[in-house]
């Protein structure tokens, strides 16, 4: 599907991208964006279509570990977000303004989070004491026409099917792929967009800085093609980073570099199903703790929907690191199986996560080793 679109891709990008190399294509992208930003500023006070609009979102949740460990690896918990262990804990707050203005051409975005979640999401920031921690999102975001736009600012990140916010999934706890991928990028981006097909291709900071503390950049990009009908969709996207100096980059990497395959199919009004697929690479430096070489993952969704207000997502997720790059472990195989019981804008998620590596991976109550763990939890989300 994607590569009978690249033609038509191709066509719409070329007059945009057609130039000696990225450099020039990144430097015009920049002076374009300092031209809408004048355009803006002289303009807006004589717009009388701007409009704004409030979203957010709460949620919290339960989480017991069978094996009922308290130890410095959050009771046998390697993925993002739900790190307690038999506890009540709080997830996040969140609140989102959308501004817009020119007849919807200028569109700009403030995303808050509040509470672990947030933090969690915001890590280099919380690490520095930053109030930045609070920023999930804020970028500015110009329609050059109705195919092509331009954003600059902090966004979360195109890699994964997977998202931060807790009512845009269907299982609360996260998979490895999210928890071990980009959480956001800090930059600009151009996105080309024609029929059902498209393109993104962006610079920006180190992955997850807001500020950046080293002179590392990220390559970002993205082709999605979609079906005809709009049931089935496609996305290959790619985040890499470059021009690193070993003794500023905060992970010790010499270079990183991530493609990751998601696709999406709605099968029926009742039953859809998500594919996720992700390869990492990483050089670390001279020294590091780490060894250099790459791990990769898939997950399968399966979403079955019975009724308007109850819901089932079985999510199965192989974790492959054989040269133990990573995670400590050659395989990980984990499978989540949550419910979604919804009453308007609540959603109550009861879930179990079954899980099993090839090596003892995690923790028992007496503090020996163990291959396998298992772990109820039970969510509350709202959104409004």
């Amino acid at each position: 599907m994607l590569h009978e679109s690249l033609p038509r891709i191709y066509s719409v990008i070329q007059p945009i991208i057609h130039k000696k190399n990225l450099h020039k294509m990144i430097k015009k992208i920049l002076a374009t964006l300092m031209i809408t930003a004048t355009f803006f500023s002289t303009s807006i006070a004589q717009d009388s279509t701007k409009t704004l609009s409030f979203s957010g979102s709460i949620d919290g949740y339960y989480r017991h570990n069978f094996a009922n460990a308290s130890d410095d690896i959050h009771s046998n918990n390697r993925t993002s977000f739900t790190n307690s262990q038999g506890a009540f804990s709080l997830g996040m707050a969140s609140i989102k303004a959308d501004a817009t203005a020119l007849s919807g051409k200028i569109t700009g975005t403030v995303d808050l989070g509040f509470g672990p979640r947030a933090e969690e999401f915001s890590y280099y920031e919380k690490a520095s004491g930053s109030s930045l921690t609070l920023m999930k999102q804020m970028y500015l975001t110009y329609a050059l026409s109705s195919k092509v736009k331009l954003t600059a600012g902090k966004f979360a990140t195109h890699v994964g099917y997977e998202l931060l916010d807790a009512p845009l999934n269907r299982n609360y706890s996260m998979s490895y792929m999210f928890t071990n991928g980009p959480f956001s990028h800090t930059g600009v981006k151009l996105d080309v967009t024609e029929g059902n097909v498209g393109f993104m291709l962006g610079l920006a900071n180190y992955i997850d800085q807001t500020v950046s503390t080293t002179s590392t950049r990220s390559l970002i990009a993205q082709l999605s093609a979609g079906s005809a009908s709009g049931k089935f969709k496609t996305y290959l996207n790619y985040a890499g980073c470059f021009g690193s100096t070993a003794g500023e980059n905060p992970l010790a990497l010499k270079s990183f570099s991530q493609l990751d395959l998601v696709v999406t199919g709605v099968l029926s009004d009742k039953f859809n199903i998500g594919f996720n697929g992700t390869v990492q690479g990483r050089k670390q430096i001279d020294g590091s703790a780490l060894a250099s070489g790459s791990w990769n993952a898939a997950a399968l969704y399966l979403n079955i929907d019975p009724s308007s207000t109850v819901g089932l997502t079985l999510r199965s997720e192989l974790v492959s690191d054989s040269k133990l790059v990573y995670f400590g472990t050659k395989n990980i195989f984990a499978n989540t199986l949550s419910f979604n019981f919804k009453a308007g804008a609540f959603t109550f998620i009861p879930e179990l996560r079954i899980e099993s590596a090839q090596s003892e991976y995690y923790t028992k109550n007496d503090g020996s080793s163990s291959k396998s763990t298992a772990t109820a939890l039970i969510a509350a989300v709202y959104k409004f």
